[in-house]
């Protein structure tokens, strides 16, 4: 539709996620009308990303250093680790301030349509984590949809017999929401996973 470099920068950011091509060239269009310096801000911190951030050898989340803060920190419980599928859930589980255990990134999640089996993921350093004894329980937190669903029963089968307790984060309905909106699957886990009221 637009010529040179303003087509260009729209097929780029249209190529990343969640951002199609309505977006792609609304956001093209807020950098052509940035101040300059703006866009260098911007630009210079793409750079830096690609330059300095990379994965914790330990558990796969992202990080400046050879460790994250996570697996570095003395006070998080080394005997109970929480598997997800990608750095991003490392932090929404973080801003529940429910978990002071540590985590496990596999980098994504089983998905034969796409050609990701379970050696395209973190799950040979997973075995290895555990191959020490100090973990006694696993925490598999992956999305609860077809994927999550294929690699959380791949990773269940595969800790059965090691002596460690594995348990599955619960689902169901949210919050807010309304029973006739609800999936099948989803009521299915409400109903699964009921807790007694204690009154």
């Amino acid at each position: 539709m637009y010529e040179g470099a303003v087509q260009d920068l729209i097929t780029e950011l249209g190529r990343l996620p969640g951002v199609g091509p309505k977006s792609a060239q609304r956001i093209a269009f807020h950098v052509l009308a940035a101040d300059p310096d703006d866009v260098g801000r911007l630009a210079h911190a793409l750079t830096e990303v690609k330059a300095r951030v990379r994965f914790c050898e330990t558990c796969g989340n992202v990080s400046e250093e050879a460790q994250c803060r996570i697996c570095l920190d003395p006070r998080r419980n080394a005997a109970i680790l929480c598997v997800v599928e990608e750095p991003k859930d490392v932090v929404a589980i973080e801003r529940t301030r429910e978990f002071r255990g540590r985590y496990h990134v596999l980098g994504g999640a089983i998905n034969p349509i796409d050609g990701v089996g379970p050696d395209d993921l973190r799950i040979r350093e997973l075995m290895t984590r555990l191959a020490d004894g100090q973990v006694t329980e696993v925490i598999i937190a992956t999305d609860p949809n077809v994927e999550g669903e294929a690699t959380a029963t791949y990773l269940a089968r595969m800790l059965a017999g090691m002596g460690i307790t594995v348990s599955r984060l619960a689902s169901g309905l949210p919050v807010g929401g309304d029973l006739e909106y609800a999936d099948e699957i989803t009521l299915g886990r409400a109903f699964e996973g009921r807790r007694r009221i204690d009154v």
